[in-house]
């Protein structure tokens, strides 16, 4: 299936959760992200905040969960054109952008050093190949990070349908969370865990 159709079926599919729904999924997601990954004090996580009305996945109580255990908490922030890394902390001005994304008033890019990098997605298929809102944003940000970094996605729903229109600009991921399972990319096929 082409990007366009389904940018538009996984939009709708996520209009009809609630509210409730999405932080019991989110909590369900970053409950995995924990299991699964060896997280320790003073490792650096890059982590996105959330467009509310997309009802993207709730990163804030995780956010939270982060900075109890120590954790550098890096969030992105468009400038000129492209994702820079600020660190965020309790104390971090924040100010809405032209796209309703809650981000730093800084524009200080601070770090593009990263243990994981956990990613929005509209969708993410079986290959690892993810669509998000078709800025291209995401894959120009991972070709300037260290290649040791995981590259997290988390999402609601599981990969069903491939997408077609792979482009040779699109970078794959290491992993897909969703409520229930993990999926791993790095065998070149994918492995689903519980």
């Amino acid at each position: 299936m082409l990007k366009k159709n389904l940018r538009e079926n996984y939009v709708e599919k996520r209009k009809t959760l609630s509210i409730d729904e999405v932080n019991f999924l989110s909590d369900k997601i970053f409950e995995k992200f924990i299991l699964q990954f060896n997280v320790s004090e003073n490792q650096n996580i890059h982590i996105f905040l959330p467009i509310s009305k997309f009802n993207e996945i709730n990163t804030f109580s995780f956010i939270k969960q982060l900075w109890e255990m120590k954790i550098n908490v890096f969030v992105p922030k468009i400038h000129q054109n492209k994702i820079i890394s600020v660190k965020f902390t309790p104390q971090t001005l924040l100010k809405e952008n032209s796209w309703g994304i809650l981000e730093p008033v800084s524009s200080t890019n601070e770090e593009n050093t990263f243990d994981y990098i956990i990613t929005p997605l509209l969708y993410c298929d079986k290959n690892g190949n993810r669509i998000g809102y078709g800025k291209g944003f995401y894959d120009q940000f991972f070709k300037t990070i260290n290649a040791d970094a995981k590259k997290i996605g988390v999402n609601y729903f599981p990969p069903i349908d491939m997408i077609d229109d792979v482009s040779e600009n699109d970078v794959q991921l290491d992993y897909l969370l969703i409520p229930d399972e993990m999926l791993s990319f790095f065998s070149g096929t994918s492995i689903f865990t519980k």
